[in-house]
């Protein structure tokens, strides 16, 4: 396979800070990771260094390349100040349970000066994933990209074209700040924290940004006529993005590490959590940019009706440069971008994609044993007694639910160890609902009022047998503002049956739904004011959060957990945790 130069730095560079040893075993290699999470001195947008918290000195950290099959070996040895955690988003984690990572989920966090070793396998599983801190907003600067590649080599992916190169492509969030005094403030005053102040592709803000040429603007080199498979990762705290690229098209083949039907589209969407892998033949016309370089360009989806908090209105760029005909005296070409509330062109992105179903492959579950109905929104609750800088007599804070649950982690141990010692008194309940406590126009503006919008915290989680299908009706509420959430289950990816706006009803849905390729995810953008139905089987013991995936959000409550059974077996059982385990 040719690789083009930026390609070869982006795999290069992260071997170069961690520790990889790749030796054979029976189902597959050990790929081996030391990460070493502490402070990075950087500077970013006119802005003096500042301190942030990277892994082994570098933003974004290191890419995991991996073939399925392999087991991945993580040694987090954290030197930073904080608590820490690492989740591996999209990784099953059958038989690894005590890896997944989110704080006091699965684990209690790492101390500083602390360490843990995360094991886990990547059986059955191809595609682009990705890591990042899942504890306060650490995960602004802490992530890093998955690549799993079929063991069979680049021949087997099943594309209509096969890659001349990959480039991994990173999204995230800039803050002129420090991410964890961000976090604690909107904790203690109640008040959510301010938007970012810039976007992000692979850690550089482009050059449309102040202070941010040459070396704070990424680069693709490209070779005219080939083909290069974009593994997009959007790791922003808290925006959907558009990316297009000036002069090109893309043909999506998988979204999050599950083969698509090929799609083409001029643009990809992708909220925070999700993956997108699209291939991007090198062809545009010469004429369009007679200096070889084309800008990507990574803008915001806001999704908030009537409106939501304040966003960066700004565009994050990159530079896809044709090797042998660059002339750098002529800029960039920059693509048209869509507005900034371009629902249309969101739905149609995420409701098109289908799966490529391919043999021995899951398919989606024809029958169901558990119908739930679930609401996904903002409201309000009580100050809590940790909130010792909350305005008590104000209107009750900002909070969000989940069927007007408001989810709160247990802070004395893991919500995995409370299951596996049969312990959960006092730490969680098995009461988490099945459908909202009342029912009533989601979507209508007459009910966003104050008895509407108020909800409680609780720590509830939802109990399913072993192998147990359930589908879900995830319904978006005009509580606050109506948006698009990015919902993420751990542990299980599910299929996408049917979404669309307004107030779900079964009667005119159930025609909908596609029971024969449905696109395959473990994260889903609920439409803003509508609702999306997906099914999954429950065939993975453990823990497994599901939350919303804009931070802001799950701070404050958009989240719950499944509790799933023990199977018959000890390889279908959680096994017992290891002797690191870190303890809270």
């Amino acid at each position: 396979m040719a690789c083009s130069s930026s390609l070869l730095r982006l795999m290069i560079l992260p071997v170069a800070f961690a520790v990889l040893v790749i030796s054979s075993v029976a189902h597959g290699a050990v790929v081996e990771h030391t990460f070493n999470v502490g402070n990075l001195s950087i500077s970013r947008l006119c802005q003096p260094e500042m301190i942030i918290t990277a892994v082994n000195g570098q933003l974004p950290g290191p890419t995991i390349n991996a073939s399925e099959g392999d087991t991945v070996v993580v040694h987090l040895v954290n030197e930073s100040p904080y608590n820490m955690t690492i989740h591996w988003h999209g990784v099953f984690q059958r038989g690894s349970q005590w890896a997944d990572g989110p704080s006091m989920i699965t684990q209690c966090p790492v101390g500083p000066s602390g360490n843990y070793t995360y094991r886990f396998n990547v059986t059955d599983q191809e595609g682009t994933l990705w890591w990042h801190a899942h504890i306060s907003f650490l995960r602004a600067t802490v992530y890093g990209a998955i690549v799993l590649n079929p063991r069979a080599g680049a021949d087997a992916y099943p594309f209509p074209a096969k890659p001349d190169a990959e480039h991994v492509v990173l999204l995230g969030e800039w803050w002129n700040a420090n991410v964890v005094d961000l976090e604690r403030m909107a904790f203690l005053t109640g008040i959510p924290a301010r938007n970012a102040d810039a976007y992000t592709i692979n850690g550089k803000p482009g050059d449309l940004y102040n202070c941010s040429a040459a070396n704070q603007t990424e680069v693709f080199q490209v070779r005219r006529n080939e083909t290069h498979l974009l593994r997009i990762i959007n790791a922003a705290l808290n925006t959907p993005l558009f990316v297009k690229v000036a002069g090109h098209g893309f043909t999506v083949v998988a979204v999050d590490a599950s083969y698509a039907t090929p799609y083409a589209t001029d643009v990809v969407v992708i909220a925070p959590g999700q993956t997108v892998d699209a291939l991007m033949v090198a062809d545009a016309n010469a004429t369009a940019s007679p200096g070889g370089r084309f800008y990507m360009a990574a803008t915001p989806y806001d999704s908030a009706v009537p409106n939501g908090p304040a966003f960066s209105q700004t565009t994050a760029t990159a530079v896809v440069e044709y090797v042998g005909e660059v002339d750098d005296t002529v800029p960039p070409v920059l693509p048209t971008r869509p507005d900034y509330n371009d629902t249309p062109t969101a739905h149609r992105f995420w409701s098109n994609l289908t799966a490529l179903v391919l043999p021995g492959k899951p398919t989606v579950p024809l029958a169901v044993d558990t119908h739930m109905f679930v609401t996904v929104g903002l409201g309000v609750s009580e100050c809590q007694p940790a909130q010792l800088l909350c305005n008590r007599s104000a209107p009750p804070v900002f909070s969000s639910s989940m069927n007007n649950a408001s989810f709160v982690p247990p802070t004395s141990i893991s919500m995995l160890e409370a299951h596996f010692n049969n312990a959960s008194a006092g730490v969680y309940t098995r009461d988490f609902p099945d459908t909202p406590p009342v029912v009533f126009d989601y979507t209508g503006d007459e009910s966003n009022n104050a008895t509407m919008q108020f909800t409680t915290k609780s720590t509830k989680v939802k109990t399913l047998r072993y192998n147990e299908t359930v589908e879900m009706v995830l319904q978006n509420t005009r509580l606050i503002a109506k948006e698009s959430h990015p919902m993420h289950i751990h542990g299980l990816n599910f299929f996408v049956v049917a979404q669309g706006f307004g107030n779900y009803d079964e009667a005119t849905a159930t025609p909908m739904f596609n029971l024969v390729n449905p696109q395959e995810r473990n994260t889903i953008a609920v439409p803003t004011g509508g609702w999306a139905v997906i099914r999954f089987v429950a065939n993975n013991p453990g823990m497994w959060y599901m939350h919303c995936h804009f931070e802001a959000h799950l701070d404050l409550g958009l989240a719950m957990v499944f509790e799933v059974q023990d199977g018959p077996t000890p390889e279908t059982s959680l096994p017992p945790p290891p002797a690191d385990l870190p303890q809270c």
